[in-house]
């Protein structure tokens, strides 16, 4: 029999429910659980872990986010919402403690702000007006007091959020397990690198590549784009926001793939490491030996060893790495131009095509 999966609420939901449940305390009773509305116009029930009135005329109600069997570190985050009534009609959202600083341009929310995206505020003001009288008005202030823990284990720092995690979500609800929505966390870097008037931009597919962009070619941190293993789609993404320049650099156990036309980098789509390895070694000269040395190597890093001992280490990764700058300037339908630079985990430079080279007083390449 299927197993269906549980879905889960987005932290902007939750923060929603939050303000719901605290502006009813104020003008009713305490609740343990609201109703609230959300963007693709489902209504769901959201318990209260706790609500109770501070005063004539605030409030406080916290919400544990529950992500159902999404992985998020979110997951059991307490979000409380603190609610003043006023009488100017207006509802007025504010951040608090746990909550991040926007401090880099790029993003959905002005430098400076509290990162509280707009769809979030928008689920806000629509739940509390469902309960606030004719005329009133009100103050919402959203914390999260393990905010600023949690938000270490995210990319928000590198974003440029600050000091705490993000209230997001587009629907109000979280899909479990999606690997959409993973890709698409990784799109705002694109959006701060071009904010911050880059012109060439890093793409690389981790925090090795973020390391080694940084040490070796002193590329800055907001130039750098972490892909993870969705390339196909980070490149997608960057022909839609009009980037014009990329080098590709990571480790060779990525990037080799993407000359067999991978995209999607993740071991369980698929892997051919040591049979590109291996093909483009005969290419320039590799024995049947070493040939077939290359396609028992148990990883890329021994490929190279054993590459390394034939003196044809850097004539083959070249060669792959022209290769990888054909598929992928295919992908992006000759829209970018592209530089290839493939490293080995210690961050030497194995291979790197033809525009690298030409920019290599630039790179800071040897």
């Amino acid at each position: 029999m299927a197993r269906f999966l549980k879905y889960g609420i987005t932290t902007g939901a939750s923060a929603a429910a939050a303000a719901k449940a605290a502006v009813i305390a104020v003008l009713e009773k305490p609740v343990d659980r609201v109703v609230i509305p959300t963007p693709i116009g489902l209504r769901f029930e959201v318990p209260v872990k706790s609500s109770r009135k501070l005063s004539a005329d605030t409030a406080e109600a916290v919400v544990i986010k529950d992500a159902g069997e999404d992985i998020d570190v979110t997951d059991k985050m307490e979000i409380t919402a603190t609610v003043k009534l006023t009488e100017d009609g207006k509802v007025t959202i504010k951040s608090g403690i746990g909550i991040g600083e926007v401090t880099k341009p790029g993003l959905q929310v002005p430098i400076g702000e509290g990162a509280i995206n707009p769809v979030p505020k928008s689920m806000i003001t629509e739940a509390v007006k469902e309960v606030l009288p004719a005329g009133r008005g009100v103050e919402v202030t959203i914390t999260a007091p393990e905010g600023a823990n949690i938000a270490k284990k995210t990319m928000n720092a590198k974003l440029g959020v600050v000091g705490g995690v993000s209230i997001l979500g587009t629907t109000g609800v979280v899909k479990p397990l999606s690997l959409e929505a993973c890709r698409r966390s990784l799109v705002p870097q694109i959006d701060v690198a071009l904010a911050r008037g880059y012109k060439r931009i890093f793409f690389v597919p981790g925090n090795i590549g973020e390391r080694i962009a940084k040490q070796q070619f002193n590329a800055p941190e907001d130039a750098i784009v972490q892909t993870g293993d969705f390339v196909g789609y980070m490149l997608d993404k960057a022909v839609e926001k009009g980037v014009k320049e990329i080098i590709v650099l990571g480790h060779s156990g990525k990037l080799v793939k993407l000359a067999a036309n991978i995209f999607m980098t993740h071991h369980k789509v698929g892997d051919a490491r040591n049979e590109v390895i291996a093909s483009y070694a005969g290419a320039v000269g590799a024995d049947t030996k070493t040939i077939n040395a290359l396609l028992a190597a148990n990883t890329s890093d021994e490929a190279s060893e054993i590459l390394k001992h034939t003196n044809l280490l850097e004539a083959a990764y070249d060669r792959i790495a022209q290769r990888v700058s054909q598929r992928v300037s295919d992908r992006v339908e000759n829209k970018i131009k592209i530089s290839v630079v493939i490293v080995s985990m210690d961050g030497k430079v194995l291979g790197m095509d033809q525009n690298a080279r030409c920019n290599k007083p630039w790179l800071n390449l040897t």
